[in-house]
């Protein structure tokens, strides 16, 4: 899921940047919506080039005093960046969760879902690492943080379902869990730096599912 196909939801609805397209002069909130959509695209430069104001407001062909109409900072342009990645990444989550009864395929959709967004999205792959928040306010950094905190939590809470189902996992204590759900983000977090290091050639699920299948063995 892109930035470019839902920024509002994690449905696919390219309705509101269609808009944005058509409309000589998008309505305040299009804007913002464009001004991020942009953002994110700049984002995916594969030399990795901080993203000056300057910059995307020629990308948009508009002034720097109008972005700072509609965003009181660029701080505040990568706070929304943040809040798409939390808002899709969680509500994927939670759909993979109610999908999956047992404990290691709700960990397996995580991880999958993980590979594939940021696959599907380069430049908030550079905003998942916090390389493209350097130079940046310290509190995105802190941020994003937070953000993966959390998905390794869900992790973690995955792999306590599968403890309680029985089988190998089933013996593992919970101080096991939390080394096992922390060496599962490292992996992810490990593909994303390849993704990035690449240049966005190295896929990050390239060869995934022989990896989660070694990873997830009990």
């Amino acid at each position: 899921m892109t930035m470019r196909d839902s920024l509002m939801s994690p449905e696919d609805d390219n309705s509101a940047i269609d808009a944005v397209k058509t409309r000589k002069r998008p309505r305040p909130g299009e804007r913002r919506l464009q001004i991020l959509q942009v953002l994110a695209e700049m984002l995916q430069n594969p030399k990795g080039e901080r993203v000056t104001t300057a910059a995307l407001a020629a990308k948009i062909q508009v002034s720097e005093a109008a972005l700072y109409r509609h965003f009181a900072s660029k701080a505040q342009m990568f706070e929304g960046l943040i809040a798409f990645i939390e808002q899709t990444v969680f509500g994927l989550i939670n759909q993979i969760n109610q999908k999956e009864e047992s404990g290691l395929a709700q960990a397996r959709g995580i991880l999958q879902m993980l590979l594939f967004f940021a696959e599907k999205n380069p430049g908030m792959t550079r905003v998942f690492l916090g390389d493209a928040l350097l130079q940046e306010d310290d509190r995105l950094q802190e941020r994003i943080t937070q953000v993966l905190d959390r998905v390794e939590a869900s992790l973690k809470q995955a792999l306590r379902i599968a403890q309680t189902q029985g089988g190998v996992w089933g013996q593992s204590g919970q101080e096991e869990v939390s080394i096992r759900a922390a060496m599962l983000m490292s992996f992810v977090l490990g593909r994303w730096h390849r993704f990035a290091r690449s240049g966005f050639k190295k896929l990050p699920t390239e060869a995934s599912d022989i990896s989660l299948r070694i990873l997830l063995s009990e």
